[in-house]
């Protein structure tokens, strides 16, 4: 049994977010010691000559004694719950927080500037950076990461200036954040995803339920109801994509979507309660769910005193994050969406949905990989509502199309590069090709971002080829 020796902080885990706690440890000149479960971890070499003298316990968790240390970090990858660890639930340590505390916990002490932190299965990249450009068109000192781009804790010495930090934080995250305190949070969706780690979609929404404490405003999703905090903060909005309500009968400030006439004519608005801000086929974005995603954005905004032109002018020019909903060509009057991020059911669902209604032709669907035993059911009955046909490939194609059976028309292939073609065959003027796989890639791909750049190269040449 290795101990760790008394008051010295240990981090558990040596990852991207791992070695932005001991850079952050160091700074602090603060003693600490690494634990790795793997033999080998990968840089290891490297943290080693960057932080001489530190001892690393590379192995099983169980084999160290972790009593006497100060405080134990653990990276976003490591389970809480993982033994060695699991001893340690609900014990306190010398400051009263938990004993086994993330990264996060760690950039709340030493933040000198408002927190407005977004979380959520899925959209949380897009709505972060949405309003983080928004800060930055405001003329305000912005910094943006946590789960996204740069590491949380590295913001506070790239970007020193801050006067405000734009975090997107997932539930591994936010499970060893015992307090955020953020002037204002967004809670977007729920939809089942690493229930290996947490259980079930309830331990899911437990931890993302974190994300309320100490908040002085929250934006939730009125048509999800277990987005909702069960400790609501001092200020809630709600955004939904149908007609807000406001006034008197409203339970909270609402955002929505309303016909609204400016004199050119009655056409969809987003809505803040009665007041119109924009029209709606004015968001860059294509579909109803960013429509959603706009008004989540502009809701925290608000909160944080920006001047809607500011926010207006980012929701009109800014095109999506690659392979998050990204229009990748619009050629022949069929538009091309890369959406590969869309790996679980409840991403592609949005997708389906949102699209769908602002079309004036159908959704053909390219979906299949690796389904990690989802229920795809869900996704019938927007496609028989909006789908003019789903092509399947990859490992679960047959799963895929046992639960569309039915609903739409469905064509299997081998490889993406195959549906693409077949979807190039059968699009009409209106319709939209859309790339959303509810699944993994790994089978054919090794991440969704290399499945996302084939799909970019293969619509690239489809339209040259059209064009000739």
């Amino acid at each position: 049994m290795v101990k760790v020796p008394q008051g010295m902080t240990l981090v558990v885990g040596l990852g991207i977010s791992g070695r932005a706690i001991c850079r952050h440890l160091q700074r602090l000149e603060r003693p600490f010691m690494v634990a790795d479960t793997r033999a080998a971890p990968p840089g290891l070499d490297d943290f080693r000559a960057a932080h001489p003298g530190v001892a690393v316990h590379c192995g099983p968790l169980t084999e160290l004694d972790m009593l006497d240390a100060h405080e134990v970090v653990v990276s976003p990858g490591v389970d809480p719950a993982s033994p060695g660890l699991d001893a340690l639930a609900g014990r306190l340590g010398e400051s009263g927080e938990p004993f086994v505390v993330g990264e996060i916990a760690l950039f709340v002490r030493a933040a000198r500037a408002p927190i407005a932190a977004i979380t959520g299965a899925n959209a949380k990249s897009t709505v972060t950076t949405l309003l983080g450009e928004m800060a930055e068109e405001a003329g305000r000192r912005v910094a943006v990461g946590g789960n996204l781009g740069t590491p949380a804790l590295d913001l506070l010495v790239e970007r020193a200036d801050a006067e405000l930090y734009v975090l997107e934080l997932s539930s591994f995250q936010l499970e060893t954040t015992p307090r955020l305190g953020a002037e204002t949070v967004a809670f977007l969706n729920l939809s089942e995803d690493h229930l290996d780690r947490h259980g079930d979609l309830a331990g899911y929404r437990a931890a993302k339920q974190a994300i309320f404490r100490g908040a002085r405003h929250g934006v939730v999703n009125a048509e999800d109801p277990a987005t909702w905090p069960d400790t609501p903060p001092p200020v809630l909005d709600r955004f939904t994509t149908a007609s807000p309500a406001f006034g008197a009968a409203a339970e909270a400030d609402e955002w929505g979507i309303a016909v609204h006439d400016d004199g050119s004519g009655p056409r969809d608005w987003l809505m803040h309660g009665a007041v119109p801000l924009m029209p709606a086929d004015a968001v860059r974005l294509p579909g109803r769910h960013n429509q959603a995603n706009a008004l989540a954005a502009l809701a925290m905004g608000h909160r944080l005193g920006f001047e809607l032109a500011a926010m207006r002018r980012v929701l009109e020019r800014f095109p999506g994050l690659p392979h998050r909903g990204e229009l990748v060509a619009d050629a022949g009057g069929v538009r091309w969406i890369n959406d590969s991020k869309g790996t679980n059911v409840g991403a592609t669902l949005a997708a389906i949905a949102g699209l769908g209604p602002t079309l004036s032709g159908r959704v053909i669907l390219l979906a299949g990989g690796e389904g990690k035993g989802a229920d795809f059911t869900p996704l019938a009955a927007p496609l028989a509502r909006h789908g003019r046909e789903a092509i399947l490939f990859g490992r679960d194609a047959e799963r895929l199309a046992t639960a569309l059976d039915g609903a739409v028309a469905l064509t299997r292939v081998d490889d993406l590069e195959a549906a693409m073609r077949r979807a190039a065959e059968i699009a009409a003027p209106g319709d939209c090709v859309l790339l959303s796989p509810a699944c993994a890639s790994l089978d054919q791909f090794p991440n969704y971002q290399v499945r996302g750049e084939v799909f970019r190269a293969g619509v690239a040449r489809l339209v040259q080829e059209t064009h000739r």
